[in-house]
């Protein structure tokens, strides 16, 4: 037999990955939406809330997307009133992100929300199933980003 036809997607760590995080992507979009915020920014502003001032590249970094996709999401934000390009302390080259009172003052009810997906998706797991699942998600990562 064909060794393509033996592929089970229910039995693929990366099929099931990709397919949890399309519909985590889409249930967070649908319970940021009213806040005003896309998935893209809502990530860049987790960062930002924890170290206000980033620059672009450490964004990219940070959320391991390309600097096109970052500098779109950026554009988008900072046409939107959620964040402000200023420059940079250190380095003047650079230009660092910083929050605009908007964004402070949205925080509480995105992570709200975040925090209601996330419980949502682990209702059928009991405490220790998912803190096992988030420990074994977290090697998975860690595994992926070696290179």
């Amino acid at each position: 037999m064909d060794d393509a036809a033996d592929f089970e997607k229910a039995l693929s760590a990366g099929y099931l990955a990709n397919h949890m995080a399309r519909l985590f992507a889409q249930a967070l979009a649908t319970a940021i939406a009213p806040l005003g915020l896309a998935p893209a920014q809502f990530m860049t502003l987790l960062e930002l809330w924890r170290e206000d001032g980033l620059t672009q590249a450490a964004l990219c970094a940070r959320l391991n997307v390309e600097q096109a996709t970052m500098a779109a999401t950026l554009q988008r934000m900072q046409r939107d009133g959620w964040v402000e390009r200023r420059p940079h302390a250190q380095d003047r080259r650079a230009q660092g992100v910083w929050l605009t009172d908007r964004a402070k003052a949205v925080r509480p009810a995105a992570e709200a929300a975040a925090r209601s997906v996330n419980d949502r998706a682990l209702s059928q797991l009991d405490a220790e199933q998912s803190a096992a699942f988030l420990t074994a998600m977290a090697a998975v990562i860690r595994a992926l980003q070696r290179r």
